[in-house]
């Protein structure tokens, strides 16, 4: 695995620290669509595009422990996962191992340009700095095959005075994005927006601030 030097020192600290987590972040975590139709909802239509395009690889990039890579596996897809974390490597292929998991960075993937029909970034950039979050999105659009689909997921900021926001993630410091700027440099990636969706949290929701679910396929 390759990083690029601008994007090492954060990927280093946030790779420690999932570390750390992992065995308490999997615990927490494990079930985490049991109780969201929509984000369900909204897996379910983004596989249904990936097979309408040909039905090309999934790459759930930033897995975790696995539990979102197995479900879109549930949904008829050919997915796998990477993370940069080799604790939440291990915890995915122990839950399962019929599975394919590969330590790696979302900064230099070892995957062949246009290889995937679908991307998965699931809150995976939420740790990475806004600065680099282009190099990012470039990357996700060299591994897509034309008209991929990239469903991507975090947090949405306050407005458009915020463009990007930090605050205080249980396990390292993280970032809000503004769904417009968000989307702009999506297509500045030459990756154009299909449609999106805000999550307001619950009283019962662990997650404290508005979801952002953006789709987008390559041109």
């Amino acid at each position: 695995m390759v990083d690029s030097p601008s994007l090492r020192p954060s990927l280093q600290a946030t790779r420690d620290a999932y570390d750390t987590w992992a065995g308490i972040y999997a615990e927490q975590f494990r079930d985490t669509l049991r109780d969201r139709p929509l984000e369900r909802a909204l897996l379910a239509a983004f596989a249904e595009l990936v097979r309408a395009g040909g039905g090309g690889p999934v790459a759930d990039l930033g897995c975790g422990p696995g539990h979102i890579t197995a479900h879109l596996s549930s949904l008829g897809l050919t997915a796998f996962g990477v993370d940069a974390s080799p604790a939440m490597i291990a915890l995915a292929r122990e839950a399962y191992p019929e599975l394919r998991f590969e330590l790696g960075s979302m900064a230099a993937l070892e995957i062949a340009d246009g290889a995937l029909g679908g991307v998965l970034s699931r809150s995976s950039i939420i740790h990475t700095p806004p600065q680099d979050v282009p190099a990012i999105l470039a990357e996700f659009r060299r591994v897509l095959a034309p008209g991929g689909h990239l469903l991507i997921s975090l947090y949405a900021s306050e407005g458009p005075a915020h463009p990007t926001q930090v605050f205080d993630h249980t396990v390292t410091a993280a970032y809000r994005w503004w769904p417009d700027h968000l989307a702009d440099l999506l297509r500045a990636s030459e990756l154009v927006e299909v449609s999106r969706l805000i999550f307001e949290p619950k009283p019962t929701d662990r997650r404290q601030f508005r979801e952002l679910h953006l789709l987008a396929r390559r041109t």
